[in-house]
């Protein structure tokens, strides 16, 4: 029998990109697709391309019945926040692709997202979903909170040191993105005639996905590690390369690599600089360990489709793994190349 799932937030990219994989999932059923903006059309109405599909007919509505098991939340963080409590009362399993529920410190949300967590209590009960570092919390979980972008790419680049617990003081990231990260809705430093031939940093002195990443390296590890994290915004749709130094002497770095992520079906170890092209469209994580003797740095980059692993094939990942399917079912995508 089918699971049925609900789509909150289904004409935003993420929604989108959760779509593509999950119309042709041999066990999902969509049975509402929500939407606040656009609540009384049909789906095709507002996204075109969707009649070429059954799913076009749907219409989105802006609350759904109760025939569903588990809800996906493509929304604004402080629209999350108070669903998801509501949706674990009445039994649903969630996958929270916002950043209401990633980090454990309820302290850090003002500071980092500009309100106070009213729900401690299920903040506990959340499960991070990076499936390679917590696959086994994942497995049976009623909430996942799906990681973001640049903590999935970055923190893949540092999991194999993690697992072997190396010493890591400080680690310095600078992580490239395409625009769709920033969402759907148009902003100016985001219209075309201001992005194109040009790309900027932003966030530099504090970025919430900071918080994140050292809570979900705490989590795994039991240890406080610094992340100096800048980000950068390049003009491409979509895509993500994120750097890593570290100062730390590992000369047989692309073996520990090698070994740890030889049976992920979604992180491969390659043998030069990763190119987010080559994984455009997919839940595929490219990573290149590189240790220069001459500095005693160790550089690992790591690219992921920001939409994809960093998003919403990286939801369809873990909800396999919640639901107790096969983790790479519905996810056998080639990258759309060029």
């Amino acid at each position: 029998m089918s699971v049925k799932v609900a789509v909150y937030g289904a004409t935003g990219y993420t929604g989108l990109e959760l779509l593509r994989a999950i119309r042709n999932h041999p066990e999902i059923e969509i049975t509402a697709l929500v939407s606040g903006s656009s609540a009384g059309k049909r789906f095709g109405e507002v996204v075109p391309f969707a009649y070429a599909y059954g799913i076009g007919k749907l219409e989105l509505v802006e609350e759904p019945g109760d025939d569903y098991d588990l809800a996906f939340l493509c929304l604004p963080h402080e629209v999350s926040l108070g669903l998801v409590p509501e949706l674990l009362d009445k039994g649903k399993k969630v996958i929270d692709l916002s950043g209401a529920y990633r980090i454990k410190e309820a302290s850090a949300y003002p500071d980092y997202y500009g309100f106070e967590h009213s729900y401690p209590q299920v903040l506990n009960r959340a499960v991070y979903g990076l499936p390679e570092m917590f696959r086994d919390k994942i497995k049976g979980a009623s909430l996942v909170a799906n990681p973001g972008c640049y903590p999935t790419a970055t923190l893949l680049a540092l999991y194999p040191l993690l697992k072997e617990e190396f010493e890591l003081e400080e680690v310095v990231v600078h992580a490239l993105s395409g625009i769709s990260g920033a969402g759907r809705k148009p902003k100016q430093e985001f219209h075309f005639p201001d992005m194109t031939e040009g790309f900027f940093s932003y966030s530099v002195e504090k970025h919430r996905h900071t918080p994140e990443m050292e809570g979900s390296i705490k989590m795994f590890s039991g240890k406080d590690i610094k992340v100096r994290f800048t980000p950068t915004v390049i003009p491409i749709s979509r895509g993500m390369l994120s750097t890593v130094y570290l100062k730390l002497h590992l000369p047989e770095a692309r073996l520990l690599y090698t070994e740890t992520y030889e049976k992920e079906p979604f992180v491969k170890v390659i043998d030069r600089p990763p190119n987010p092209k080559w994984v455009r469209g997919t839940n595929l994580c490219l990573v290149y360990p590189f240790y220069d003797e001459r500095t005693g740095c160790l550089t690992v980059q790591s690219a992921i489709d920001n939409l994809s692993k960093g998003a919403s094939l990286q939801a369809v990942q873990n909800m396999n793994l919640m639901l107790g399917f096969g983790e790479s079912l519905g996810l056998d995508y080639q990258p759309v190349f060029p």
